[in-house]
């Protein structure tokens, strides 16, 4: 099964993939991950990648999509999660296209709704632990010990991202909106977008999704 899941910054699009990844072997094709990876690879699409990059260019969608295509061909069958990727009607025309070449298709883009304003006090409040990354939240997930992680034991390492800011999410927002819109309609005329309700416990978001697939 080959799905995308959509949703704005901070959804927990990330969280809930990475239950998939575990719980159905399912491959997260993150694009960010995807390019950090080619620059160090040595291969041909690598140094293209590289070149691109150095030179502080934007990676075009050909790049990406031979990425993609590397991915689809070493993988083992057990479905993948595209994450970040299509982020434009092009994009989305052009991953459509690779899979049918392929042979695979694309089972179901899942929309994680959440309304802005819950949203903004998800992200305001979130830290991380600076030595193993595990995640926290002021108000939903706060270490059992004041300042110290419950994962690794580190004290004094929590640190928060500059932009996880009131004013800075509502620019992301606006901004996904605008790139992320037109997907919408397209996988909705396509009768491929499924929409669940994003807020939540991940348990429970991740029983709407499994529901969701599983219709």
């Amino acid at each position: 099964m080959n799905i995308i899941l959509l949703g704005p910054p901070g959804a927990g699009k990330g969280t809930q993939s990475h239950r998939l990844v575990a719980e159905r072997g399912m491959v997260q094709l993150s694009t960010g991950d995807m390019l950090r990876a080619a620059r160090t690879s040595g291969t041909e699409m690598g140094k293209q990648v590289a070149a691109v990059m150095d030179a502080g260019n934007l990676v075009t969608d050909e790049i990406v999509i031979g990425l993609i295509a590397e991915q689809l061909d070493n993988a083992s069958g057990t479905g993948f999660i595209f994450d970040g990727f299509p982020r434009t009607l092009a994009q989305a025309d052009a991953l459509g296209e690779l899979l049918k070449n392929k042979g695979q298709s694309l089972d179901a883009v899942v929309e994680m709704q959440v309304d802005d304003e819950a949203l903004v006090a998800r992200i305001t409040g979130r830290f991380t632990c600076g030595e193993c990354g595990a995640g926290y939240h002021d108000s939903f997930k706060k270490p059992a010990v004041e300042n110290t992680c419950d994962n690794c034991g580190a004290e004094g390492s929590f640190k928060r991202r500059p932009d996880d800011n009131a004013e800075a999410l509502r620019t992301r927002l606006m901004a996904y909106y605008k790139d992320t819109s037109p997907l919408i309609g397209y996988y909705y005329a396509k009768n491929q977008l499924k929409r669940i309700d994003g807020l939540g416990e991940i348990d429970e978001v991740a029983g709407r999704i499994s529901e969701t697939l599983a219709g």
